[in-house]
């Protein structure tokens, strides 16, 4: 075996920063990008943002009333450089500011860096009033407002005072008990012995957020220093806590515990549960009748008062909290009789960002160490990367959702009946981009349309090719099914093998297990469990 040096010619994919970082921001949702920018302005000190267009308002109020006030002969160009302010945004020609500009004009020409040296602009009129007197910050303090708990209150009223700074309700607020805290809490009410509290405590931490326990006893005694008989009376405390039934291993034992509790363990009910609890799932009660020796009336009531017991008792305290949707794009119309759609980003209150005029003016002057330029022009390039893919994400889209639009006007106009089939590939085809560059655009990302706010994932549906040799979508046969179901009679509610017949009168050929996995995706269960009971 010998070591020698050897050269060979390959070719290979390299992520650079800026790439990996656009390809980031294109599956980010707005919060997400106002996150982002947010952090690149504490970490970037040549970005800075731009006022915004309240800020720009206060300035041409001011022009305005400046104007009113002076001398008729003192030029424009004058008044409005003694208004403008450190940090204003200043006015182009047309009468428009900085923070109305959009990003793509300021991608393409405000903040255009060179690698060696940036063009320095003129100053930003940082003159003030001559006659003005400089005015102390301190004085402007309310100090009755600010300070009006510690000063002497002297003699009050028992009236109730607004405060306009006082916190609101919801602040007070916290989030409701989880099944856990709920649990724990009974548990420490509870005279029972510490090792098994302690046991209980491990078995609460176990439950899913149906209440079961999947875990077995030997498992959970290897989690402590506790026996199997310890684990399994820890276990039996929990089942009669509130909600009964919590720790359960399965349906059976948790709809027993129920009746244990409320005493009605002689009862009919308890008997169908525990020896005849499969042919009651699938309401077998001619054959239970028959098997038993009671009377199918009796067998009813007995499923009534089933019916009342919850199989699964810790849902109600494992509801998922709301999640805020904030959509992103709007698709309206401006005219109803108009078929255009117009498309808009929503302002989302994220910064309008900018190259800072400072730095740029300090890679032109002279007495600047070379280290210093270096590190302003590595910052400047990172800035002009951020400001270029901020842009690139809005105009991906923006291409992306005016091809959904294209192709779903009939759905934007009448509604989910009328969604045409399309797959995420039809979009990349039309727009020219890759394929996973779309679904990173649609992922999590919601549109405001006429038809409400939409999650753009959502306008992609598969489809199928009816008798005609028309393409029809997928969710609309959910949404036929689901509509004959919901037509049904309740005591002879329709199996899905009529399903399949009165679908193919509609030129729809499907199979009884396609009807049969459509409406288990709608979570809809079979005709058996739909019969009403009289």
């Amino acid at each position: 075996m010998s070591l020698k040096l050897t050269t060979s010619l390959s070719q290979r994919l390299v992520l650079t920063p800026q790439l990996r970082q656009r390809i980031e921001m294109l599956q980010m949702t707005s919060l997400e990008l106002g996150d982002l920018i947010q952090q690149q302005l504490l970490e970037n000190p040549v970005l800075e943002e731009v006022p915004t267009q309240e800020e720009a308002r206060e300035l041409a109020e001011k022009i305005l009333d400046h104007l009113a006030s002076a001398d008729a002969d003192t030029p424009f160009d004058q008044v409005t450089a003694d208004v403008a302010e450190p940090g204003s945004p200043s006015t182009n020609g047309s009468g428009e500011t900085e923070a109305s500009a959009g990003l793509a004009s300021a991608a393409e020409s405000e903040y255009e860096v060179s690698a060696t040296a940036v063009s320095s602009e003129e100053g930003t009129g940082e003159e003030t009033y001559a006659d003005e007197p400089a005015r102390d910050s301190f004085e402007e303090i309310d100090f009755g407002r600010e300070f009006q708990d510690y000063l002497d209150p002297g003699y009050k009223t028992q009236e109730i005072e607004y405060k306009e700074d006082a916190p609101t309700f919801e602040q007070f607020l916290t989030r409701p008990p989880s099944l856990a805290d709920h649990l724990e809490w009974q548990l420490h009410m509870s005279p029972i012995e510490t090792d098994v509290c302690d046991a209980a405590i491990c078995v609460i931490g176990n439950l899913n957020a149906d209440g079961r326990l999947n875990a077995t006893n030997e498992e959970i005694a290897a989690m402590g220093p506790w026996t199997v008989e310890v684990v399994e009376q820890a276990r039996q405390v929990v089942m009669r806590l509130d909600p009964v039934g919590c720790g359960a291993r399965d349906v059976k034992e948790c709809l027993l515990v129920q009746l244990e509790v409320r005493g009605e363990n002689d009862r009919l009910a308890a008997k169908l549960i525990s020896d005849n609890f499969a042919d009651l799932q699938q309401h077998k009660l001619p054959h239970l009748s028959k098997q038993i020796g009671v009377d199918v009336d009796t067998l009813l009531a007995e499923l009534q008062f089933i019916r009342t017991l919850d199989p699964y008792p810790g849902r109600r305290y494992s509801a998922d909290e709301p999640i805020l949707i904030t959509p992103e794009i709007y698709i309206e119309k401006l005219d109803e009789n108009d078929d255009e759609y117009i498309i808009y980003f929503a302002d989302d209150g994220s910064p309008r960002l900018r190259v800072s005029q400072q730095y740029q003016h300090m890679l032109s002057q002279g007495g600047v160490s070379n280290e210093t330029k270096s590190f302003i022009r590595e910052k400047m390039r990172s800035a002009v990367d951020l400001l270029r893919n901020i842009e690139h994400r809005r105009q991906t889209i923006y291409k992306v959702v005016e091809s959904i639009v294209q192709r779903q006007k009939d759905f934007l106009d009448h509604g989910v009946q009328y969604i045409k089939p399309m797959m995420l590939k039809d979009i990349a085809e039309d727009i020219g981009m890759h394929l996973s560059t779309v679904s990173r655009v649609v992922n999590r990302k919601y549109a405001h349309t006429p038809q409400g706010v939409i999650e753009l994932r959502r306008f992609f549906t598969e489809g199928m090719l009816n008798e005609d040799g028309e393409e029809i979508s997928t969710r609309i046969i959910k949404l036929k099914i689901k509509k004959l179901i919901e037509e049904e009679d309740s005591h002879n509610p329709i199996t899905d093998d009529q399903v399949v017949k009165i679908l193919a009168k509609d030129g729809i050929r499907l199979s009884r297990r396609t009807v049969a996995k459509y409406r288990d995706q709608m979570q809809i269960p079979g005709s058996r469990e739909r019969r009403a009971v009289v």
